[in-house]
C-alpha cells in the first residue's frame, strides 16, 4: 500500500475508507493484532465501520514486536524510562513515513519549519539515543538552515542570550523544550519575548515535581512574557503530532483521529465531551499498528479538537491484558 495516500487525506470519508484498508491489511500481516482479533472472537470480514475497529492496547509495544512490515528495520525508537524500566520499542521499517509525517504536520499547524530558528531544550541524540522526539527535533534543526538552531539543554546562559539577540533581529524562533528545562531557563532569566513559540513536549523525567499542566502554562507564560504556551503531543509508538496553540486544547493533522473508549469497558467508544480512555488513529502507522489504546485519559470536543486530562493508573487499565504471553 503506498503510503502517499496516508498524507492525501482531506475529507472525514477518504479518512474511513483509508483506515478500514489500512485495518483489514494489518489484521492479515501484524501477527501481534491478528491474535488479538483473534482473542477478542474478532473476525476482519466483519469490521465495516471505523467504530467496529479494536484498539491495541499500547502496552504490547514494551512486550512484542508490533509490526505489520517484513521489509528491514531501519530504526527502533525506544520510550524514555529509568534504569529497569521496560521501554516500549517501535520499530520502523522506513523512515521516509515518519519524515514526511512530523514536516508535513509541523506545516500544516505552522508553516515551513526553514522560517524558524530552532532552540532545543532537550537532550542531543548522542545523550538519549533511540527518541522519536531527538530525531524530530534533530531534523526541524538542520532543515532551519540556520548556524543558530541547535540543542542547548546544558547551556542556558547561552541559550538566554541566543533568545535575546534572535528577538532583536525579529527573527521567528521556536522554542521546543521539556518542561522541567523550560522552568530551569526561566528560574535562570525572566523574558518577554513577541517572537517565539514556546512548545513544551511534556514530562518533568523525574527532574522536577510535577504540575497540573495548567500551573505549569501560567508559570511559563508569565516567565516567557508569553500569552500561550504551545504544546506537541507524541509518543513513541506513534509516528504522528498532535498540537495546541495553547489553553491545552490539541488539534490534529488530516491523517490522525483521537477516539475515547469506556473506562470500564475498552471496546465500547463514547461520545463527545465525554471522558474516557484516549484511543488514537495513525495512518502513518501503516507499517507497525495505526489503532492504539493510550493510557492517557482524555477528552474529544464537537469540533474534532481534545484535551489531555490525566493518565490511568495501572490499577484502571481494563480490557487490555488479553494476551500477555
Amino acid at each position: 500500500m503506498p503510503y502517499s495516500q496516508i498524507f492525501n487525506v482531506n475529507t472525514l470519508k477518504s479518512f474511513d475508507e483509508l483506515a478500514l484498508k489500512i485495518f483489514n491489511y494489518q489484521a492479515t500481516n501484524n501477527s501481534v493484532y491478528a491474535r488479538f482479533l483473534t482473542l477478542l472472537r474478532i473476525e476482519p470480514k466483519s469490521v465495516t465501520k471505523l467504530d467496529q475497529i479494536p484498539f491495541l492496547p499500547i502496552q504490547f509495544f514494551k512486550t512484542h514486536k508490533v509490526l505489520s512490515s517484513s521489509e528491514k528495520i531501519q530504526q527502533t525508537f525506544l520510550s524514555s524510562g529509568t534504569t529497569g524500566m521496560q521501554q516500549s520499542k517501535h520499530y520502523v521499517t522506513d523512515l521516509k513515513i515518519y519524515e514526511n509525517s512530523f514536516i508535513k504536520g509541523f506545516t500544516y499547524f505552522y508553516g515551513d519549519i526553514k522560517n524558524y530558528t530552532v532552540l532545543a531544550l532537550l537532550p542531543s541524540s548522542l545523550e538519549r539515543e533511540g527518541s522519536s522526539l531527538i530525531y524530530m527535533a534533530n531534523d526541524f534543526i538542520l532543515r532551519s538552515n540556520t548556524t543558530d538552531s541547535g540543542f542547548y539543554l546544558h547551556n542556558l546562559e547561552e541559550l538566554s542570550q541566543k533568545l535575546i539577540d534572535l528577538e532583536t533581529q525579529n527573527k521567528r524562533i521556536l522554542l521546543i523544550g521539556v518542561s522541567y528545562a523550560l522552568l530551569d531557563l526561566i528560574e535562570f532569566r525572566q523574558f518577554h519575548l513577541k517572537n517565539t513559540i514556546i512548545m513544551e513536549t511534556g514530562g518533568m523525567k523525574g527532574q522536577r515535581k510535577e504540575l497540573v499542566k495548567e500551573e505549569l502554562h501560567k508559570v511559563l507564560c508569565k516567565g516567557f512574557g508569553v500569552k500561550k504556551i504551545h504544546s506537541e503531543y507524541g509518543m513513541t509508538e506513534l509516528l504522528s503530532q498532535a498540537y495546541s496553540k495553547g489553553s491545552g486544547v490539541f488539534k490534529t493533522p488530516p491523517w490522525m483521529k483521537i477516539l475515547t473508549r469506556d473506562t470500564e469497558d475498552a471496546l465500547s467508544l463514547l461520545p463527545n465531551n465525554k471522558t474516557g480512555g484516549i484511543n488514537i488513529i495513525d495512518l502513518a502507522n501503516i507499517n507497525s499498528c495505526s489503532f492504539i489504546a493510550t493510557q492517557d485519559l482524555g477528552k474529544v470536543n464537537d469540533n474534532g479538537t481534545f484535551e489531555i486530562l490525566g493518565r490511568f493508573d495501572n490499577s484502571d487499565i481494563r480490557g487490555c491484558n488479553l494476551m500477555v504471553v
